[in-house]
């Protein structure tokens, strides 16, 4: 892994509460543990938080810049919540940044540095960050699994396909097309599952990719009942059943912004955290999933910090049920 796209985990990100002396660790910050990744090998820990500093793909994607600022800002809350993961030991890697634009060299790293975690048995649990995080992320799960013969699946909670055709240069727009790309140049299969997709957010170019790519598509009008909870869990136990291991991502902007302003391309019209979270919930439980994410956090145009704070929050849970 190349020094100059990381960062070492920093302390002045986990700050909080002090609790009694006699008491033990009460709040994130004070059971966190921090270490480079170049120094994770043979660490006995479960859980591993990286961040992905970059936001270079959505600018190429005309979104709304900020979410290289996602990490740490995302840290800062997480920090302040209560710990209440005490079967786990979780240690924060720091993150991966793009220097001089350089996105593709960014996702390198990125991928190596997940590879890396699985290798030493930690569950990745990655913030972004665009969403150009998930062709990194999967290519790092892919390069950990080359010799193994195991089918990788992908379920995306995203407003969006982000099947977008690479024209000039990749973006936060393309990742799963890319991974599509290669998947039919190598004969892999492409299993990927898109829950929350709006028909407002996507052309009816994405529409014919997703359906020439035998995508598992859910309409965000379709998450919306205790009903449609129970027939999309069928879908995802459908799924699942032909893969033997889930990359689970989660870009904000699937859910409404009245929980979720803070993202590249907020809406309006969304998804609600109940309804998300009793999915994850259903997933996690599988025991399938190998990795997890969340993309498009950005502080710059969040109100009242109100995305970083759901985003922690997330995360806490999806710690809690690993």
């Amino acid at each position: 892994m190349d020094s100059k796209y990381y960062n070492q985990p920093n302390s002045l990100n986990w700050s909080g509460r002090q609790s009694l002396a006699n008491l033990k660790p009460q709040y994130w910050h004070e059971a966190i543990q921090l270490k480079s990744i170049s120094n994770i090998k043979n660490s006995n820990f479960d859980v591993a938080i990286l961040g992905y500093a970059c936001d270079e793909g959505v600018k190429r994607n005309l979104g709304r810049v900020g979410a290289v600022n996602g990490p740490a800002k995302f840290r800062e809350k997480l920090a302040k919540l209560p710990w209440h993961c005490t079967n786990k030991t979780i240690v924060d890697v720091g993150d991966v940044i793009c220097e001089d634009v350089n996105m593709e060299a960014a996702q390198e790293n990125f991928s190596k540095a997940i590879c890396t975690l699985l290798q030493n048995n930690m569950k990745p649990i990655a913030i972004g960050g665009g969403h150009d995080i998930a062709y990194a992320h999967y290519k790092g799960i892919e390069s950990y699994l080359k010799h193994q013969n195991k089918r990788i699946g992908i379920i995306n909670f995203d407003a969006h396909f982000d099947l977008r055709p690479v024209e000039q240069n990749a973006n936060s727009g393309t990742p799963f097309y890319q991974i599509y790309k290669e998947s039919k140049h190598t004969g892999a299969d492409f299993n990927y599952m898109a829950v929350g997709i709006q028909k407002q957010s996507n052309t009816k170019q994405l529409f014919d990719i997703a359906n020439d790519a035998n995508v598992n598509c859910v309409l965000n009008t379709a998450c919306d009942s205790l009903e449609g909870l129970k027939h999309v869990k069928q879908q995802i136990d459908d799924f699942l059943l032909k893969i033997d291991y889930v990359y689970v991502t989660i870009d904000l902007d699937c859910f409404s912004s009245a929980y979720a302003p803070g993202v590249s391309a907020a809406s309006p019209i969304g998804l609600s955290p109940q309804f998300v979270i009793k999915l994850l919930t259903h997933v996690f439980n599988t025991k399938k999933v190998i990795s997890c994410d969340i993309a498009e956090l950005n502080p710059a145009v969040d109100y009242n910090d109100l995305t970083s704070n759901f985003a922690a929050k997330l995360a806490d849970h999806i710690l809690a049920i690993i």
